[in-house]
């Protein structure tokens, strides 16, 4: 009787590819799939958006049922935290005080909202969103605002506080946004393109706060009642959602030895420095070909590193080289990115910001590096192909809406 047993700490989405990769990749012991939550695996994107809406229903937020994880022969245990690893022995604890061997171990472990250390960050109605029961408690929170006609404060300009403002607004209620950072989506998105977010939001009623300083949080009995500006201003609140970033969960594999840098450190191929440990999703910091490390918080990262992660586990190599893309949904707007626009020297916008769809392309030293797309599903289709045969449209041809740029892309 078979022996092996490859445990998974985390069960969301890095985990559950991890898993269902290994059974497809021929993978016969045991699989145990650890979440911490009282839930089983569902998916996070819509959280920010149509379930915090009310647009869709709990089944529809399903990921996996556990039956059809027990179909492949997939353990899901839910409400089981992980408090260390033991390396030498081969063994997990639980936070329970129970001890699983493993002869493989997947980190799939995700990361934690950010919260700001000011006075009154702990009130009741200050909330963060990142799993299902946040969520709820948000939608609670709209609910409760528009009963009684109280506004909402999302402190952080990234894609998950203005997906919420986004969702607020369609609700009818008072929006404003608090962004530390001169200009929307900073990290992600070229000037272009934040400021023609900040249009957005604003044409939508939302009141859009650029280069932010909160001092504190205002409280009456436990409860947020407006946010104390730097400049004493007051700004007045009956729900607080918190968008200010994440952090890697990567203190159980630090505590274990393993290498971390804001993320755990792992190769293309999903693997750490100790050869039963594989790691991925948000969780990891993946190094590149130059040495430095890259953090990615998406949907496809989280897939494609869990299949690099299980083949590495089978004794393969299946290294994660495809291009990154995300996506974001606000209002009637769905923004699809392709590549990775850091560093970028010159833009060419294809179509018209002000009309119906466009793309903002993004190049460095002449080369295309990354495209933006606002419902212009086509064009982010073929960027991502552009982008993985390494094919770069001149500035002229990016700009031309005559020009075919499939085009360029080599023939089979």
């Amino acid at each position: 009787m078979s022996t092996d047993h490859i445990i998974i700490v985390g069960a969301g989405q890095a985990g559950v590819m991890t898993a269902e990769s290994l059974r497809s990749g021929g993978y016969t012991g045991a699989i145990t799939l650890l979440g911490d939550e009282p839930h089983g695996p569902y998916h996070r994107p819509p959280l920010s958006k149509a379930w915090l809406a009310g647009e869709i229903t709990e089944p529809q937020l399903v990921m996996r049922a556990p039956e059809m994880l027990a179909k492949k022969n997939i353990t899901l245990r839910t409400t089981a935290s992980v408090a260390g690893i033991n390396r030498a022995a081969q063994t997990v604890r639980l936070a329970t005080g129970e001890v699983l061997p493993y002869t493989g171990l997947v980190l799939a472990t995700g990361s934690t909202p950010r919260s700001l250390p000011l006075p009154g960050m702990d009130a009741a109605n200050v909330l963060p969103l990142r799993s299902r029961d946040d969520a709820s408690r948000i939608a609670a929170g709209l609910v409760q605002c528009a009963e009684h006609s109280l506004p909402v404060v999302v402190i952080g300009g990234g894609f998950i506080g203005l997906e919420v403002a986004a969702t607020a607004r369609k609700k009818g209620l008072a929006v404003t946004v608090l962004e530390a950072a001169p200009r929307l989506l900073g990290r992600v998105l070229p000037p272009v393109l934040s400021d023609w977010y900040a249009t957005l939001h604003r044409s939508h009623g939302v009141n859009v706060v650029l280069d932010a300083r909160i001092a504190a949080v205002e409280t009456n009995v436990g409860q947020a009642t407006a946010i104390q500006m730097a400049d004493g201003t007051r700004v007045p609140c009956g729900l607080v959602v918190l968008g200010v970033g994440v952090s890697a969960n990567d203190a159980l594999a630090r505590e274990a030895g393993l290498a971390t840098d804001r993320g755990i450190v792992v190769d293309a191929c999903g693997r750490t420095a100790d050869p039963l440990i594989v790691a991925a999703g948000d969780c990891t910091a993946r190094e590149l070909a130059d040495g430095s490390l890259i953090r990615l918080e998406s949907v496809q990262n989280a897939t494609e590193q869990a299949k690099s992660a299980a083949a590495a586990l089978l004794g393969q190599a299946r290294p994660f080289v495809a291009t990154p893309w995300f996506w974001s949904d606000q209002y009637d707007k769905k923004l699809q990115m392709a590549g990775l626009s850091a560093g970028a020297d010159e833009w060419a916008v294809r179509g018209a910001m002000a009309g119906p769809a466009f793309s903002v392309y993004h190049f460095r030293a002449g080369q295309l590096i990354a495209v933006d797309s606002v419902n212009a599903a086509k064009d982010h289709l073929q960027a991502r192909k552009l982008l993985d045969a390494r094919v770069s449209p001149k500035l002229d041809q990016a700009t031309d809406l005559g020009f075919d740029l499939g085009g360029l892309l080599p023939t089979a």
